[in-house]
């Protein structure tokens, strides 16, 4: 992952008071708001560009031909371009809609696999996948009585690559796989992964809801068949998500719901489709999100990636650093490239303790299987504590933190 500009510096005062929540107060105490990998703070300019939208121009998209109807299409297909810079997809065409991440996988599982797996097919998926990049190929391999194939990683969370290459084989038809760990926040080597699955003639999934927060991602570069995320992880609203898929591949899939404005002709002897992407947007979609998420972007833009890379390279090592001071925790992913996500145990504490009372404190973390129960089994564990950073993180959060934690163990031991 490269930044744009590494030399640019970010000012973290100016941003943090862009995000209203982290000014307020949690049981008395400052927030700390260190669950990002669940979900992100939106910055003021998306809270106002909501409002402004339900104030003064809500209307259905695509469909109507009076002002209010022309403003919102207008602003919905300008998000869509949006989308497409940001992850320097070729054209619009290329970029779905959806719900979110999750959605994106379940659309591409069904449509995929209606056109292209049969019985006795494989798709391959990783040990450290987040359910919803696991479960839809489940249902897919049940439906279709295809075999689901798990490339393992090693102790420090890193993926076994020769143990990859050794799963491929004539009845290999797709490989998904993520981007960034959303349990242990190693950065998979998707490019060269791409690269190898190409060579066999198999199409990849990447599922990036942990990485496009957190460095530029060109899906062009990358040259996979199908990227997906989230708008509420990468600082828009919720119920909003993107498909990217290669525009020759959307082509050749059926859609995955049927309704108004993804069709083109409807009679009731054949009904003909919409041309791509209105073919994958039954329904009325989630218009103010969507144009939401393209303001989500356009604030990530303003700082830049080289600013917001650089701040979070140095918050990394910094809290890295400073949890080494805790005896007895230890840290769940280790792998050289890595974001800032801790996942972490302390000694013989169970970790809903100890976020319940670093709540207490202000402090907000995740506790639990963080949806990749897979990944606990391999450590046999039941769940982990999850500090989860964004740019808008200080080192004073992790200074809290550290206090926090500090605090609790000698209350739980």
């Amino acid at each position: 992952m490269i930044p744009d500009n590494p030399a640019v510096s970010i000012d973290l005062n100016l941003i943090r008071r862009n995000f209203p929540v982290l000014q307020t107060q949690v049981h008395g105490k400052p927030l700390v708001y260190l669950d990002n990998g669940a979900t992100t703070q939106k910055p003021r300019a998306v809270i106002d560009k909501l409002n402004e939208l339900l104030e003064s121009k809500n209307s259905s998209i695509h469909r109507g031909v009076h002002f209010l109807s022309e403003q919102m299409t207008g602003e919905y297909e300008y998000a869509r371009e949006i989308v497409r810079n940001f992850i320097n997809a070729r054209n619009t065409n290329e970029i779905v809609f959806s719900s979110g991440a999750t959605g994106s996988i379940n659309a591409v599982a069904f449509s995929f696999g209606e056109k292209y797996i049969k019985e006795g097919d494989e798709i391959i998926v990783s040990e450290m996948e987040h359910h919803s990049n696991i479960v839809p190929w489940q249902m897919l391999c049940a439906r279709k009585k295809a075999k689901l194939r798990v490339i393992p990683f090693d102790e420090n969370g890193v993926l076994l690559q020769n143990e990859y290459k050794l799963l491929f084989n004539e009845k290999t038809r797709l490989v998904a796989v993520t981007h960034v760990s959303n349990s242990l926040g190693s950065i998979n080597p998707v490019k060269e992964m791409i690269r190898f699955a190409h060579d066999h003639h198999v199409p990849v999934l990447i599922d990036g809801a942990q990485a496009v927060q957190h460095s530029r991602v060109d899906v062009q570069d990358l040259d996979c068949d199908f990227y997906v995320f989230s708008g509420h992880k990468v600082f828009g609203p919720t119920g909003i998500g993107v498909l990217y898929g290669k525009e020759a591949m959307l082509d050749t899939l059926p859609p995955y719901q049927g309704g108004g404005d993804m069709v083109d002709c409807v009679k009731f002897e054949k009904t003909t489709y919409n041309q791509l992407p209105f073919k994958f947007e039954a329904g009325t979609m989630n218009y103010t999100a969507a144009i939401g998420l393209g303001t989500a972007i356009e604030y990530i833009n303003s700082i830049g990636f080289g600013a917001i890379m650089q701040h979070e390279k140095n918050l990394f090592a910094y809290t890295q650093s400073r949890l080494k001071e805790i005896e007895g925790l230890e840290i769940y992913g280790n792998a050289k490239e890595k974001i800032s996500i801790f996942s972490f145990l302390i000694q013989d504490i169970h970790p809903f303790d100890i976020g319940m009372i670093l709540d207490k404190m202000g402090i907000a973390v995740r506790t639990g299987t963080h949806c990749t129960q897979p990944v606990m089994d391999h450590f046999q564990i039941s769940g982990t504590i999850r500090a989860s950073m964004a740019f808008y993180n200080s080192f004073e959060d992790t200074d809290r933190l550290v206090e926090g934690l500090k605090n609790a163990v000698n209350m739980l031991k």
